[in-house]
């Protein structure tokens, strides 16, 4: 017995289907062979009536319609292997090549009146008292005067019918070879089927008890080799991300463990007291810079849960990215200066380049980039920034000469929580915020890198249309004082760049 499940309905489904199949073309075969039978006997008799018919014409104007010239008709109506009757337009039988009596009973079939009509009619039926399945052909015959019979020959049926049966019989043994034939065939492709099935799914219940090394084996194809690939694939993936997980922890704990140690350290050496305001102050600025860099640190990873579930709320209005920028190589205008790093910037110093968005992240957005980019350029180098604005979109661009990331992790490098060097820091969800936050102004990001030569990040953000500047301006009048210019306009404008000599 097969048991229940994917094999079963396969087979069961198979079988009753072909099973429906073999009943139907059976069921028309025999059919079709009946009526070719049947149709043969009645076509061969009617023939022999058709010829019979001139012949006997010149007979009946000999004589009379007596027993002898019946007798002359039956001689020569005689056909091999059936019973010849003449009948009288009631019915009666006249005379019989079998020696009835002519006193018979009148006979009642439905061929006699298709005769009587003009037809030659035809009756397959039981025979009176012998039970016999028979065939009766009847046609009239008018041979002048009143001499106008009903001949009607009759002919058994049962050696017809039991080559019909043996051909039946040989059918069904046919149809039961096919059947078996069907079963072997659907239980082996059902297994083709279900195996893979249960070897992925044995597969997947080790992945799920955390036996995450696994993998589905063998070459499946189709569905079956697409379902195997995204399992492994999926295994892969998991496998990543919790050597990814594992990584973060190890980074953040490291990076919480250092600040944390010198805020430890330098208050317990300040509590001790007896020590002079210099060192006192130095001790107070670690304190302060360490708990700024725990600050940022938390803040960091509170942005990206924020994104991760859709909370971040941004403050839209009218933003200058060249503003933005400029601000930006301010706020990072000491830490490049400790690398003897130059920063240039090559923008038109005439226009805004303004944007809908939200200035703080927008600065978020270049700080991280930025930041990044002195973080991996070697020292006297140069980071050169830019922003222009092509066809409707604000283009800005921070390109370095520093180390460069491969193309290997170029493409892992936006990931959330991926670093390329543990050593220098951070968790790894810079990047990711950075593109959530351009995402979530409508813009793209693009970074472009070749190890050894350095990295461009570009960012492009949807233009602000100036009618939409004219009457934002005009709201603003009504409802608020002017602002104070950005602390970027004060900036030295020598040919629109910025240096750390």
């Amino acid at each position: 017995m097969i048991k229940k499940g994917i094999t079963r309905q396969i087979v069961l489904h198979y079988f009753f289907v072909v099973l429906l199949a073999l009943l139907l073309v059976e069921f028309i075969f025999m059919l079709a062979v009946q009526r070719y039978y049947y149709e043969s006997i009645y076509n061969t008799i009617s023939s022999h009536i058709s010829m019979s018919k001139d012949f006997l014409e010149p007979i009946a104007r000999e004589d009379n319609a007596d027993n002898g010239n019946l007798s002359k008709l039956l001689s020569n109506l005689e056909l091999s292997s059936t019973e010849l009757e003449i009948l009288d337009l009631n019915g009666r039988v006249l005379a019989s090549s079998a020696a009835f009596e002519s006193d018979r009973a009148v006979m009642q079939t439905s061929d006699i009146m298709q005769a009587i009509n003009g037809n030659t009619g035809r009756w397959v039926g039981r025979q009176p008292g012998t039970g016999e399945q028979v065939m009766a052909v009847s046609h009239k015959l008018d041979l002048g005067g009143e001499n106008t019979y009903i001949v009607r020959y009759l002919t058994s049926l049962e050696n017809v019918n039991s080559k019909l049966l043996v051909m039946g019989l040989l059918a069904v043994a046919v149809g039961i070879a096919v059947m078996a034939i069907v079963l072997i065939i659907s239980i082996g492709m059902a297994n083709s089927i279900v195996r893979p099935i249960n070897n992925i799914t044995a597969v997947s219940a080790q992945m799920a008890r955390g036996r995450l090394d696994v993998r589905v084996k063998g070459n499946y194809k189709h569905e079956l080799g697409e379902l195997a690939s995204t399992l492994n694939f999926m295994a892969h993936e998991i496998v990543r991300s919790n050597q990814i997980k594992d990584d973060f922890i190890s980074s953040i704990s490291h990076e919480l463990r250092t600040p944390l140690t010198s805020i430890k350290g330098w208050s317990e050496t300040l509590d001790s007291g007896g020590y002079d305001p210099d060192e006192t102050r130095i001790g107070m600025s670690i304190i302060s810079k360490e708990t700024e860099r725990l600050i940022g640190l938390v803040e960091e990873m509170l942005d990206f849960s924020k994104l991760q579930q859709n909370q971040m709320k941004l403050v839209k209005g009218t933003v200058s990215i060249r503003e933005i920028v400029q601000e930006t190589m301010l706020n990072v205008w000491a830490k490049a200066e400790q690398k003897q790093i130059h920063l240039k910037l090559d923008t038109d110093e005439t226009r805004a380049f303004n944007v809908h968005g939200d200035g703080n992240r927008l600065k978020q957005v270049f700080l991280n980039i930025v930041d990044n980019a002195i973080k991996f350029s070697h020292e006297n180098s140069w980071i050169y920034l830019s922003v222009k604005e092509e066809d409707g979109k604000i283009i800005a661009a921070v390109q370095d000469t520093g180390i460069g990331i491969s193309e290997e992790h170029l493409i892992k490098v936006r990931d959330r929580f991926f670093q390329v060097n543990h050593q220098n820091g951070g968790t790894g969800l810079g990047l990711a915020i950075t593109q959530e936050l351009v995402e979530l102004h409508e813009g793209t990001i693009t970074i472009q890198s070749e190890l050894g030569s350095g990295t461009t990040v570009t960012i492009e953000l949807p233009a602000l249309p100036e009618e939409e500047i004219v009457t934002e301006h005009q709201g603003n009048e009504l409802t608020s004082e002017p602002q104070q210019e950005s602390g970027a306009q004060h900036m030295n404008p020598d040919s629109g760049t910025g240096k750390s000599e």
